[in-house]
This record gives C-alpha cells, sequence and structure tokens, in this order.
C-alpha cells in the first residue's frame, strides 16, 4: 500500500498525534541527538536567546514534549526564570519530570498537560513563550499562535523553533534525501514506530513556508516578527514580540 505524504502529514487530529509522541516517548531524546547531528541543543540555545530573558520571567515553553526547551529556558538566565511547559502526550510528560527531578529543577519547572488551542494560562500571565518543534503538529497553528498571544503579557518575547527545506540548490537536495528516506528508516528501527518517523517528513512538507508562518504571527498582532534561517534552512527560528511594556 503505497502512504500519501500529503495526507499523512495534514492528519494533526490530537488523539492520534498524541499518542503517536507517547508511543516513541522513551527513545525520543535519544533520536532527536542522533538525526539532528547533535544540533538540537544548538538550536535551543538560540531560541532561549531570542527571549532575552533578564531573570526572575514566567515562561510558557508550549508542545514542551521531554522538557528540553524548558530546562534550557529555565537555566539560561542567573535570575532563573520560572516555567510552565504545557503538552498533550502524557508519556512525554512524564519522561520530562523524571529529567526535572535528576536536575532539581521540578519547582522551578511545572508540567500541564494542556491542548495548544485551549493553553490553561490565564491572559497576561507569562513574559515570555517558546516553541520547538511542535507547531506543526497542531491542527490551527494560527489558533495556537493567537493562543500564545493571548497569554504574553504587553512586551512579551515568543520565539519558535521549525523544521524547513534548504533553499540552495544541492543542499536542497542531499537534504531532502536524507529526510525523506534516511531518517525514517533510522527513526524506526531505533524507535519501533515506523509511522512516527514517516509522519516527521511529511508534516514538513506541507507545513507553511516562512515568510507563510511570518505573515501569520503578524495576522494574529505580534510586532517585530522575523524569520531566521539555522544551519542552512534545516530549521528556521521565528521571533516576535506582543506590543507594550513588560
Amino acid at each position: 500500500m503505497t502512504v500519501d505524504r500529503g495526507t499523512l502529514g495534514r492528519d494533526k487530529q490530537p488523539q492520534r498525534i498524541a499518542g503517536m509522541f507517547d508511543a516513541i516517548a522513551s527513545r525520543y531524546d535519544l533520536l532527536n541527538r542522533v538525526l539532528s547531528g547533535g544540533l538540537d541543543g544548538r538550536w535551543r540555545a538560540k531560541a532561549v536567546h531570542a527571549l532575552a530573558l533578564r531573570g526572575g520571567e514566567t515562561v510558557l515553553d508550549l508542545c514542551t514534549g521531554t522538557a528540553d526547551l524548558a530546562i534550557a529556558a529555565a537555566t539560561a538566565s542567573p535570575g532563573a526564570a520560572a516555567v510552565v511547559g504545557v503538552d498533550f502526550a502524557r508519556q512525554m510528560l512524564g519522561l520530562g519530570q523524571e529529567k526535572l527531578a535528576r536536575r532539581g529543577l521540578a519547582r522551578r519547572v511545572r508540567l500541564v498537560q494542556g491542548d495548544a488551542l485551549r493553553i490553561p494560562l490565564a491572559s497576561g500571565s507569562v513574559d515570555a513563550a517558546t516553541v520547538a518543534f511542535g507547531i506543526r503538529n497542531v491542527e490551527r497553528p494560527e489558533a495556537a499562535f493567537a493562543e500564545v498571544f493571548r497569554v504574553l503579557r504587553p512586551g512579551g518575547r515568543f520565539a519558535c523553533l521549525e523544521f524547513g527545506v534548504p533553499r540552495v540548490p544541492g543542499v536542497r537536495q542531499a537534504y531532502l534525501a536524507y529526510f525523506r528516506h534516511v531518517l525514517p528508516r533510522i527513526g524506526s528501527l531505533v524507535s519501533g514506530h515506523a509511522s512516527a518517523y514517516t509522519y516527521l517528513p511529511a508534516s514538513v512538507g506541507t507545513f507553511p513556508d516562512p515568510d507563510q508562518v511570518a505573515a501569520s504571527l503578524a495576522a494574529t498582532g505580534f510586532s517585530q516578527v522575523r524569520a531566521d534561517s539555522l544551519s542552512l534552512g534545516i530549521v528556521y527560528l521565528y521571533s516576535a514580540s506582543k506590543s507594550g511594556q513588560r
């Protein structure tokens, strides 16, 4: 049977996506390191840097998964931010909680099961927000952007990491060959879950291009919107602000 990559990449039913991530949770961190060539930590550091944290802020990490970006935000500044990580995949959150306990961060980072389209936080309750490689898994990314905008205080910063497709000739072809053929095989072998790592390149292929994502952020009400290419366009860092004073 032939898999329709377009259909697979667009099927974002919350229960299906949450179940898929729960199924690969135990191998998720390992595969992130392997499949990114160790670059995932550098990408997260750039996202946290874009928030311009001064210390003492409250930060939302949406689609937090196993809490790697939440941990990076909590430990980035001398004043130590308080972080709320939100995700709908229970097994991922459980592994994140174990990680926080090992690092002594359980009081500083709180993990909550919740939906990106209905963030369980009050309006204007956080100083900064992040999401790493999760926005393309949401049924309506523009609605998730609106929710992030809602919970941010005026002057708050938003940083979003998401996969892209390189535009440089040669690099683009090599990357697509790796992404569509090599990555799914490695992911399936290590995780034991073939469809999850077939879904990954399919979902990237159906996600809006950087100009469209930036336009969606601006249409939501964000200002100072940027779309910065990282690692030759493999990843994009979208950053934006909610107008007003912190």
